[in-house]
């Protein structure tokens, strides 16, 4: 599934191909959407936003429609009217004079009144958007040591959208491995340098993901990585992905567990207990 980075890289190219320009046609999928098509032609998108794993397409009359791409769910950003040639099923579809915005295999979007989109059954219920709202470090340490959250482990609590929107599986081993927190710990078990650490990393390799592609690691350690000729999977993250290659930053084998039925990884040196 796309995590927050990669889906407001999403919106930014939604937003370059129809923000500002009228809306010639639209058509949705879905037949109880269908209502809305009239009421959405001639409306101009106003900004393109992002909740966690949710886009939220502006428009400038009081409408929002709402999508969320789900696991399989994917844009495509086409000239006007010019349909890729794909399996995908088609079910939202954006045209002005010069772009389509086109959104395939998605199945959980809505069109909403701006006042309502905050009270959506998604929407209500998921924690700050660090790539769309002024999340600082101070608020993320508050959180992970309030009631709800920090006798939780954080391996199951980074990939709660409750907690913190937009941070999916490779972004939850990154955070902690920068962090240094080990894979059984919980925020209670974490000193106050460890919070602050795992706030800090939690900002960082967001928007590092989003502005770089994905990658996690230390710039400056991809590059070299990089000319050294190791592959994009070798070099994009600290530890995701990467059983039994060496740590970046000790050369200890990477070591690959299952949590919440998902896989997760971490350094046994680097994230050692403390």
């Amino acid at each position: 599934m796309p995590e927050g980075p990669e889906i407001r890289k999403a919106a930014d190219q939604v937003e370059k191909a129809i923000k500002d320009q009228p809306v010639l046609d639209i058509s949705f999928a879905f037949e109880s959407l269908q209502g809305y098509e009239d009421q959405l032609r001639g409306a101009k998108v106003e900004r393109v936003d992002t909740k966690g794993k949710a886009m939220l397409i502006r428009f400038d009359h009081g409408w929002t429609i709402y999508s969320h791409n789900q696991l399989y769910g994917k844009w495509m950003i086409r000239n006007a009217y010019n349909y890729p040639n794909t399996n995908r099923q088609l079910r939202l579809a954006i045209h002005n004079e010069k772009k389509s915005a086109l959104l395939y295999s998605a199945s959980d979007i809505d069109v909403l009144l701006d006042e309502e989109v905050p009270n959506h059954l998604f929407i209500s219920k998921i924690g700050p958007d660090i790539l769309s709202e002024n999340i600082q470090a101070d608020d993320l340490i508050h959180r992970f040591s309030s009631k709800p959250f920090h006798k939780r482990k954080w391996t199951s609590l980074l990939l709660d959208q409750s907690f913190v929107a937009g941070i999916g599986n490779y972004l939850r081993s990154e955070i902690m491995y920068v962090a240094q927190i080990p894979p059984t710990a919980r925020p209670v078990d974490c000193r106050p340098d460890q919070l602050a650490q795992a706030a800090k990393a939690t900002i960082d390799l967001m928007w590092q993901s989003y502005l770089h592609n994905g990658i996690t690691t230390d710039l400056k350690v991809a590059e070299k990585l990089k000319l050294a000729g190791k592959t994009r999977k070798q070099y994009r993250h600290w530890v995701f992905n990467r059983e039994g290659e060496p740590c970046h930053q000790c050369s200890t084998s990477i070591v690959k567990f299952q949590a919440g039925s998902r896989r997760c990884y971490y350094c046994p040196t680097c994230q050692g207990e403390k």
